[in-house]
Protein backbone atom coordinates (compact mmCIF):
# COMPACT_ATOMS: atom_id res chain seq x y z
CA UNK A 1 0.00 0.00 0.00
CA UNK A 2 1.47 3.56 -0.62
CA UNK A 3 1.33 6.28 1.57
CA UNK A 4 -1.70 8.03 0.27
CA UNK A 5 -3.64 5.12 0.09
CA UNK A 6 -2.81 4.67 3.88
CA UNK A 7 -3.74 8.46 4.82
CA UNK A 8 -7.30 7.86 2.66
CA UNK A 9 -7.72 5.08 4.87
CA UNK A 10 -6.97 6.40 7.99
CA UNK A 11 -9.59 9.03 7.37
CA UNK A 12 -12.17 7.57 6.05
CA UNK A 13 -12.00 5.92 9.32
CA UNK A 14 -12.33 9.12 11.22
CA UNK A 15 -15.88 9.36 13.22
CA UNK A 16 -17.95 10.81 11.05
CA UNK A 17 -18.47 14.22 13.23
CA UNK A 18 -15.03 14.86 12.84
CA UNK A 19 -14.90 16.96 9.66
CA UNK A 20 -12.36 16.61 7.00
CA UNK A 21 -12.26 19.21 4.02
CA UNK A 22 -11.71 17.33 0.78
CA UNK A 23 -9.51 19.77 -0.32
CA UNK A 24 -6.92 19.99 2.67
CA UNK A 25 -6.92 16.05 2.12
CA UNK A 26 -6.79 16.43 -1.58
CA UNK A 27 -3.49 18.84 -1.09
CA UNK A 28 -2.11 16.04 1.37
CA UNK A 29 -2.53 13.06 -0.73
CA UNK A 30 -0.49 15.25 -3.36
CA UNK A 31 2.01 15.57 -0.98
CA UNK A 32 2.02 11.86 -0.24
CA UNK A 33 2.38 10.99 -3.48
CA UNK A 34 5.13 13.23 -3.77
CA UNK A 35 6.88 11.25 -0.60
CA UNK A 36 6.28 7.74 -2.40
CA UNK A 37 8.13 8.96 -5.49
CA UNK A 38 10.83 10.63 -4.11
CA UNK A 39 11.76 7.65 -1.34
CA UNK A 40 11.07 5.04 -4.89
CA UNK A 41 13.93 6.85 -6.43
CA UNK A 42 11.09 8.64 -9.69
CA UNK A 43 11.65 12.08 -7.91
CA UNK A 44 14.38 14.30 -6.57
CA UNK A 45 14.02 17.71 -5.59
CA UNK A 46 16.64 20.27 -6.17
CA UNK A 47 15.70 23.09 -3.91
CA UNK A 48 12.01 22.99 -4.27
CA UNK A 49 11.82 21.78 -7.50
CA UNK A 50 10.54 18.56 -8.61
CA UNK A 51 13.46 16.65 -10.72
CA UNK A 52 11.55 13.33 -12.16
CA UNK A 53 13.87 10.45 -12.20
CA UNK A 54 13.88 7.35 -14.58
CA UNK A 55 10.08 6.28 -15.24
CA UNK A 56 9.36 3.04 -13.88
CA UNK A 57 5.90 1.35 -12.73
CA UNK A 58 5.00 1.58 -9.31
CA UNK A 59 2.05 -1.27 -8.98
CA UNK A 60 -0.27 1.83 -8.01
CA UNK A 61 -2.37 3.07 -10.68
CA UNK A 62 -2.60 6.71 -9.10
CA UNK A 63 1.12 6.56 -8.19
CA UNK A 64 1.52 5.75 -11.84
CA UNK A 65 -0.45 8.71 -12.21
CA UNK A 66 1.52 11.02 -10.01
CA UNK A 67 5.00 10.22 -11.74
CA UNK A 68 3.48 10.67 -15.38
CA UNK A 69 2.42 14.29 -13.88
CA UNK A 70 5.51 15.31 -13.41
CA UNK A 71 7.06 17.89 -15.83
CA UNK A 72 9.79 16.39 -17.33
CA UNK A 73 11.23 19.84 -18.91
CA UNK A 74 13.40 22.38 -16.90
CA UNK A 75 12.02 24.82 -15.31
CA UNK A 76 10.57 21.72 -13.33
CA UNK A 77 6.85 22.38 -10.90
CA UNK A 78 8.15 23.54 -7.55
CA UNK A 79 6.07 21.25 -5.20
CA UNK A 80 3.92 23.62 -4.13
CA UNK A 81 2.77 23.80 -8.13
CA UNK A 82 2.38 20.35 -8.03
CA UNK A 83 0.77 20.32 -5.29
CA UNK A 84 -2.12 22.83 -6.49
CA UNK A 85 -2.04 20.98 -9.74
CA UNK A 86 -2.30 17.43 -8.64
CA UNK A 87 -4.39 17.76 -5.92
CA UNK A 88 -7.76 18.56 -7.34
CA UNK A 89 -10.10 16.15 -6.46
CA UNK A 90 -7.57 13.33 -5.69
CA UNK A 91 -9.66 12.78 -1.97
CA UNK A 92 -12.21 11.10 -4.90
CA UNK A 93 -10.36 9.50 -7.26
CA UNK A 94 -8.23 7.54 -3.80
CA UNK A 95 -11.88 6.83 -2.54
CA UNK A 96 -13.00 5.57 -5.72
CA UNK A 97 -9.68 3.34 -5.99
CA UNK A 98 -10.61 1.91 -2.67
CA UNK A 99 -13.99 1.34 -3.57
CA UNK A 100 -13.20 -0.48 -6.78
CA UNK A 101 -10.36 -2.61 -5.03
CA UNK A 102 -13.58 -3.63 -2.46
CA UNK A 103 -11.63 -1.70 0.34
CA UNK A 104 -14.62 0.58 0.98
CA UNK A 105 -18.25 0.42 0.15
CA UNK A 106 -21.50 2.81 0.15
CA UNK A 107 -24.74 1.38 0.77
CA UNK A 108 -27.08 1.98 -2.13
CA UNK A 109 -27.54 5.49 -3.09
CA UNK A 110 -25.52 7.17 -0.52
CA UNK A 111 -22.13 8.06 -2.69
CA UNK A 112 -19.75 10.70 -1.40
CA UNK A 113 -16.17 10.90 -0.30
CA UNK A 114 -17.27 10.52 4.05
CA UNK A 115 -20.93 10.10 4.13
CA UNK A 116 -22.86 8.19 7.22
CA UNK A 117 -23.06 5.63 5.08
CA UNK A 118 -19.31 5.21 4.20
CA UNK A 119 -18.26 1.71 5.14
CA UNK A 120 -14.96 0.34 5.71
CA UNK A 121 -14.37 -3.11 4.72
CA UNK A 122 -12.13 -4.93 7.39
CA UNK A 123 -9.18 -5.75 5.12
CA UNK A 124 -5.14 -6.40 5.85
CA UNK A 125 -4.54 -3.06 3.96
CA UNK A 126 -7.23 -1.24 6.52
CA UNK A 127 -5.07 -2.81 9.42
CA UNK A 128 -1.92 -1.69 8.15
CA UNK A 129 -2.73 1.64 7.66
CA UNK A 130 -4.31 2.04 11.17
CA UNK A 131 -1.37 0.52 12.82
CA UNK A 132 0.96 2.97 11.18
CA UNK A 133 -1.20 5.58 12.42
CA UNK A 134 -1.58 3.84 16.48
CA UNK A 135 2.46 3.74 16.01
CA UNK A 136 2.53 6.84 15.11
CA UNK A 137 4.86 6.47 11.95
CA UNK A 138 6.21 10.18 10.97
CA UNK A 139 5.91 10.76 7.59
CA UNK A 140 1.86 9.38 8.38
CA UNK A 141 1.78 11.71 11.56
CA UNK A 142 3.00 14.60 9.82
CA UNK A 143 0.87 14.66 6.52
CA UNK A 144 -2.35 14.29 8.91
CA UNK A 145 -1.23 17.14 10.57
CA UNK A 146 -0.02 19.21 7.85
CA UNK A 147 -3.69 18.61 6.63
CA UNK A 148 -5.44 19.95 9.57
CA UNK A 149 -6.95 16.96 10.78
CA UNK A 150 -4.99 15.23 13.61
CA UNK A 151 -2.05 16.79 15.74
CA UNK A 152 0.14 19.64 15.27
CA UNK A 153 2.04 20.10 12.34
CA UNK A 154 5.51 21.27 14.43
CA UNK A 155 5.08 18.14 16.50
CA UNK A 156 4.99 15.72 14.00
CA UNK A 157 7.72 16.58 11.82
CA UNK A 158 9.87 17.30 15.03
CA UNK A 159 11.12 13.00 14.21
CA UNK A 160 11.08 13.18 10.42
CA UNK A 161 14.68 13.05 8.53
CA UNK A 162 15.33 13.93 5.03
CA UNK A 163 15.48 17.96 3.73
CA UNK A 164 13.41 16.54 0.85
CA UNK A 165 10.69 15.14 2.90
CA UNK A 166 10.64 17.98 4.89
CA UNK A 167 10.25 20.38 2.11
CA UNK A 168 7.52 18.15 0.71
CA UNK A 169 5.23 18.15 4.04
CA UNK A 170 5.77 22.18 4.83
CA UNK A 171 4.30 23.08 1.40
CA UNK A 172 1.43 20.89 2.08
CA UNK A 173 1.03 22.77 5.21
CA UNK A 174 1.79 26.12 3.19
CA UNK A 175 -1.30 25.02 0.61
CA UNK A 176 -3.60 23.89 3.24
CA UNK A 177 -3.16 27.34 5.00
CA UNK A 178 -3.76 29.17 1.74
CA UNK A 179 -6.79 27.44 0.93
CA UNK A 180 -8.18 28.20 4.47
CA UNK A 181 -7.69 31.37 3.25
CA UNK A 182 -9.54 31.51 0.33
CA UNK A 183 -12.17 29.79 2.08
CA UNK A 184 -12.68 32.21 4.49
CA UNK A 185 -12.43 35.24 2.09
CA UNK A 186 -15.16 33.92 0.17
CA UNK A 187 -17.41 33.12 3.64
CA UNK A 188 -16.68 37.12 4.13
CA UNK A 189 -17.90 37.72 0.36
CA UNK A 190 -21.01 35.66 0.56
CA UNK A 191 -22.18 37.15 3.73
CA UNK A 192 -21.21 40.83 2.62
CA UNK A 193 -23.48 39.93 -0.14
CA UNK A 194 -25.66 38.98 1.74
CA UNK A 195 -26.35 41.31 3.83
CA UNK A 196 -26.38 44.29 0.99
CA UNK A 197 -29.49 42.11 -0.46
CA UNK A 198 -31.22 42.15 3.06
CA UNK A 199 -30.63 45.97 3.56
Amino acid sequence: MTTARDLTLVVLGLPAERPVAQGDLSLALAGAEAIDLLESGALTLDGDRMVPGPAAATGDRLLDEAAVSLTRREPYDTVAEWLWRRGGELAAAYAGELQRDGLVSHPRGHFGFRSARTVLVDSPARRAAEERKATGEPVLAALLAAAGIEGQPDEAAESLTGDAVTTVLAAVADAVTQLEAVRLRRDVEHAAFDNVWRA
